[in-house]
């Protein structure tokens, strides 16, 4: 019989939650090569709202929230992905986000996530762009009326 794994996903602090940047720094740092100077900005300490996801009680997924609506340091690490557990993060935040009032979302999303985004109601909204030398489209949520939609 195949049990399940526990998953929480809670609101975290910034400065007393390392596996923050330690998820983040494994994800894109260390495997997609982004530079250490592009992955980290004051907005961390200041204004974001931090999500963990652990499985079993081990730190394995991370996303923040920003005032404005804008999702963004969405990572899983490998030994987590392929069971779900992004979609379920990305719902905890965007549940967050209606109850804080935010009526649209916003993130930008690798080239290769489009599919995962918009099966969450997301629609891409800009040509392809590089960020850290990565292609990626800007996406909103709500699913803009009209298509194609521009940021």
């Amino acid at each position: 019989m195949m049990s399940m794994s526990d998953v929480q996903i809670s609101v975290v602090d910034w400065g007393s939650t390392p596996a923050l940047r330690d998820i983040r720094t494994c994800v894109f740092v260390d495997e997609q090569k982004v530079a250490p100077e592009l992955e980290w900005d004051d907005l961390d300490a200041t204004t974001a709202t931090h999500f963990l996801l652990t499985l079993d009680g081990v730190p394995a997924g991370t996303a923040r929230l920003l005032p404005d609506g804008h999702i963004g340091r969405v990572a899983l690490l490998p030994s987590a992905r392929g069971k779900g557990l992004g979609q379920q993060l990305m719902r905890a935040v965007m549940q967050h986000a209606q109850q804080a009032g935010l009526r649209q979302l916003e993130l930008s999303a690798q080239t290769h996530a489009l599919g995962f985004y918009e099966s969450l109601g997301f629609a891409a909204c800009s040509e392809v762009y590089l960020e850290a030398g990565i292609p990626h489209r800007s996406m909103r949520y709500p699913a803009p009326p009209q298509q194609p939609a521009n940021c």
